[in-house]
């Protein structure tokens, strides 16, 4: 059995089913709401339910106390529809809403992605869960105080693990780590979310999402997250690499492409390999973009990759009319990683 709820004062509406909570199937469909532990303890998700029941299941007694729940209040992480509800919480739509914590995590998994690129999996304490919107990045803390930085590949209703691309850089002293000694259960510590670098969802412009290397990590969460919330949105991705090898997930925007009409997926590289047998676009990636859009002043852009493509896009992409405040980017840095 599932249930309808109705957010107010959003008027917004996603299905629950009866087994599960109320936060979890708003993140589900894409809703991004208040909250901090998942686990009934620490309140950040707390709201008032102005109709309907719901089974507030392990909500520990100093989250949520007695006379709150006869006011009708409810943990969201941990309450159960067992009506339709309407419920009320505001919608997160700025990353200046989301508290920036510093947390352990304990590395899951390390998985070759590419020859010079490895996908970091992040698994939080059992209480913690980290709160983002699609497209943040967070800081990993090293034992010398400096950080590093790398966006979150994962979509904020996917959030068991934190997903992260790190590219190689040789002298780096961070990635060398990465790519030697670092192995499974090794403890880290960060700092985040970050980043003004996420989908501005009360927009219906179409989207061009252009991502250079390791820059389609916030493109993928990005893109995952819409299709979470059933977006209609158009999408067009363009993803630019050196060599056919750079493409280290080129098989999954090529199966959203397959799957949704209003997604298309071009792949651009810059400098095939010979062994590649590349039939595709070549060049830089950004161009293949001004090939096919003579007009841009109608459409959104999300680009993420080196400091010479992102600019190089903004200024050449507001010469063919985008607006400067459509023009959303994230310039990664490798010199020191």
């Amino acid at each position: 059995m599932s249930y309808q709820i109705t957010v107010q004062p959003s008027g917004r509406q996603f299905v629950a089913e009866a087994d599960e909570t109320i936060l979890d199937a708003a993140l589900r469909q894409g809703l991004t709401m208040p909250y901090g532990c998942k686990d009934g303890a620490c309140g950040a998700c707390k709201g008032h339910v102005q109709s309907g029941s719901v089974d507030h299941g392990k909500a520990q007694p100093h989250a949520l106390k007695d006379d709150e729940k006869a006011a009708g209040m409810a943990l969201y992480c941990c309450a159960k529809p067992q009506t339709d509800l309407v419920i009320e919480c505001k919608q997160i739509t700025s990353g200046s809403q989301i508290p920036v914590k510093t947390l352990p995590a304990r590395i899951e998994k390390l998985e070759r992605l590419a020859p010079d690129v490895i996908e970091l999996q992040l698994r939080l304490p059992a209480s913690e869960r980290l709160q983002f919107l699609a497209g943040q990045y967070i800081d990993i803390l090293l034992k010398d105080g400096r950080k590093r930085s790398f966006s979150l590949a994962n979509a904020p209703h996917d959030d068991a693990l934190l997903q992260l691309h790190i590219r190689h850089v040789p002298g780096g002293l961070f990635t060398d780590q990465v790519f030697s000694t670092m192995k499974a259960r090794d403890i880290l510590r960060f700092n985040g979310p970050h980043g003004s670098f996420y989908l501005r969802e009360d927009s219906t412009k179409p989207m061009i999402l252009l991502a250079g290397g390791t820059g389609f990590a916030p493109i993928k969460a990005i893109v995952e997250h819409a299709m979470a919330e059933n977006c209609p949105r158009p999408m067009f991705i363009y993803w630019g690499a050196k060599a056919k090898a750079d493409l280290y997930m080129d098989r999954l925007p090529a199966q959203w492409a397959a799957t949704h009409s209003h997604i298309r997926y071009v792949p651009v590289l810059s400098e095939p390999a010979a062994d590649d047998a590349w039939s595709g676009r070549t060049g830089f990636v950004h161009q293949a973009v001004l090939a096919d859009f003579p007009d841009l002043s109608g459409h959104q852009v999300y680009a993420c990759g080196a400091p010479a493509m992102i600019e190089a896009a903004k200024r050449d992409f507001m010469a063919r009319g985008l607006p400067e405040e459509e023009y959303f980017a994230d310039a990664f840095s490798f010199a020191s990683n």
